[in-house]
């Protein structure tokens, strides 16, 4: 017959006792109200909504976007680039060849002038068409066009000139153009003949 374990020395069968809770006394609660002063109850904040963060703008990302269209605008012709100091020459086929070497000795007189410098090259593309356009239509035939010698261009060359050169040679209207005399600019200016457009 086994036997019950033996209980701890001191440890009885009868349950424990809970402790008496401390009453206050009426007398300690009107002090402790004196002490404190009244109560006010505070109303609860009500929670601000939380506002949505902006959402994340990848802006070199866009910036990198921006310079590759650049670099495409610049190197979808399909001519070769041009080194610095390459001057420009062209004469339209079925044009006398006379006519560039009048409009290189300075026989036309120039009605025109545009200034490309610092532009880039989408917005130097879309200001020179424009400026065209308007030499066309008011019969200004012969204009000159600032692009600069590229310089500063790197091992990209001259962009604005390869870009002039490459328009220039893609327009109807244009009959001939080379670059300025050394006086006038050289290398970094270009002359343009213009043809007018048929009457209708």
């Amino acid at each position: 017959m086994s036997k019950s374990p033996r209980k701890p020395r001191g440890e009885s069968d009868r349950p424990r006792r809970a402790l008496p809770r401390e009453v206050v006394s009426p007398e300690d609660q009107s002090l402790f109200r004196d002490a404190v002063g009244p109560l006010r109850i505070i109303a609860p904040v009500p929670a601000l909504p939380r506002a949505r963060p902006p959402p994340p703008s990848a802006r070199m990302s866009e910036a990198d976007e921006r310079a590759v269209v650049g670099e495409l605008l610049t190197h979808s012709l399909d001519e070769l680039a041009l080194e610095v100091g390459d001057p420009l020459r062209y004469l339209k086929e079925g044009v006398p060849p006379r006519l560039l070497r009048q409009l290189g000795r300075g026989a036309f007189a120039v009605r025109d002038e545009i200034d490309l410098h610092h532009m880039t090259v989408p917005v130097a593309r879309e200001v020179l068409a424009r400026f065209l356009d308007e030499c066309v239509r008011d019969q200004r035939f012969c204009v000159r066009i600032v692009h600069g010698k590229g310089l500063k261009s790197g091992s990209r060359g001259p962009v604005l000139k390869t870009l002039v050169d490459q328009v220039l040679r893609r327009r109807g209207d244009v009959l001939a153009f080379r670059s300025a005399q050394s006086g006038d600019g050289g290398s970094g200016v270009v002359v343009v003949l213009l043809r007018g457009r048929p009457a209708r």
